[in-house]
């Protein structure tokens, strides 16, 4: 559909119909403009039927978006570690900015793609909300404290989909699409693939099923349902594994010089160069094809950047400084707002900052436990911080 056919047939929508006409067509574009191989808002599936009220004019996908971009967990990654915590420095990566880098790189890749932009831009928000204060550190300090009180282990995608579908809205949860859940719950950025085939045609009983197969078995890898799904996957990485380094050597624990020759001869040495060669080489190995893959040569190296960022920035001593301090507190408040919830302590913050007004279906559904680990995990650096005796709060690292 040419443009000015499209803007035509628009306007004459809007003014003899309103505004309920223009999703149709929008959802139509779609079919005209998209790969073939994309997701269709058309196509999008939710646990519960949307009042018409609710659909509006705006796309599936796209109505997604809003919800998580609104949603009260989005709002606290303004203040989740990335890599690095308890260090002062304004221009250190936090969550708030990953996920954007995420959302910006993967709808360029899905655009020269032609995937569909909305779809990856609601997974890409929404991917990390489930996120613990102080990063993977804290998530590996919570995963062990849900399994020694028996509910099975913590990981954030999986966190991710529980305060979305469960814990926003005061326990009302978000009805959010089956494809945008998936590629959050599917995203494990961590896990080094070189291509990445969508396992199409799942369900809400197959999303289900997988959510707790992942919680008795971490290792478990989840493939997603869409293409854009996939991208987003590749995306973290290409968006975290430069941008780590850049930190590193503002912070002063590698020098450029470091990053490997392999590497810097095929990627460059910054995270400009680095991103642009990454992003460069997934459209000409993906476009037009079922799958988004990395040349093999591309692979081995981003896979040689990975290793080198794990050993000399992640599990760098200086970065560790507090580790046991944040374990022993993690510990302490699981178990005081364990305590509280068991004693109807009803001062508690528990109670007065996250059960209060909160809907008997959440409550009804959560174990004490679990409601301890939802309270825990939507933390802030700052208010875990906070609700930790003066005496025992870290100090800064100053590296």
């Amino acid at each position: 559909m040419k443009m000015e056919k499209f803007d035509e047939k628009m306007s004459k929508i809007i003014y003899d119909s309103g505004l309920d006409e223009i999703r149709t067509t929008l959802n139509q574009r779609e079919s005209a403009i998209l790969s073939p191989l994309a997701a269709f808002s058309s196509s999008c599936s939710r646990r519960r039927e949307e009042e018409e009220l609710v659909k509006g004019y705006r796309q599936s996908f796209s109505l997604d978006v809003d919800r998580i971009l609104h949603s009260l967990a989005y709002t606290r990654y303004i203040d989740k570690t990335q890599v690095f915590y308890l260090i002062q420095n304004d221009h250190i990566t936090h969550r708030m900015l990953h996920v954007q880098l995420v959302s910006k790189i993967a709808r360029t890749i899905g655009r020269f793609l032609g995937l569909n932009e909305d779809l990856i831009e609601a997974i890409a928000l929404g991917h990390d909300i489930g996120h613990t204060p102080f990063g993977h550190d804290g998530e590996r300090i919570l995963s062990e404290l849900c399994v020694k009180n028996g509910i099975g282990h913590f990981l954030h995608n999986i966190q991710s989909v529980q305060f979305l579908e469960r814990v926003e809205r005061k326990g009302k949860g978000w009805n959010l699409c089956l494809q945008t859940l998936d590629g959050i719950l599917s995203h494990d950025g961590e896990i080094h693939e070189r291509k990445l085939s969508p396992q199409r045609n799942k369900t809400f009983d197959i999303l289900d099923a997988e959510i707790l197969q992942k919680k008795n078995d971490p290792e478990k890898n989840l493939i997603p349902m869409t293409l854009e799904g996939c991208v987003v996957r590749m995306a973290d990485t290409i968006s975290y594994v430069g941008r780590d380094i850049e930190d590193a050597i503002r912070l002063n624990l590698i020098k450029r010089s470091d990053i490997p020759k392999s590497c810097v001869r095929l990627l460059g040495d910054t995270n400009g160069t680095i991103v642009y060669h990454l992003v460069t080489d997934i459209i000409k190995n993906s476009f037009n094809q079922p799958f988004i893959m990395f040349s093999n040569e591309v692979s081995e190296q981003l896979y040689r950047l990975k290793s080198f960022n794990l050993e000399l920035i992640y599990m760098n001593p200086k970065v560790k400084v507090h580790l046991n301090t944040i374990r022993e507190l993690f510990e302490m408040l699981f178990d005081r707002f364990l305590n509280d919830i068991d004693t109807r302590n009803n001062e508690s913050v528990i109670f007065t900052h996250f059960l209060e007004n909160m809907s008997h279906k959440y409550i009804d559904r959560h174990s004490s436990q679990e409601i301890v680990r939802d309270f825990l995990a939507g933390m802030t650096d700052q208010y875990f911080i906070m609700n930790c005796p003066k005496h025992l709060r870290p100090k800064e690292n100053n590296l």
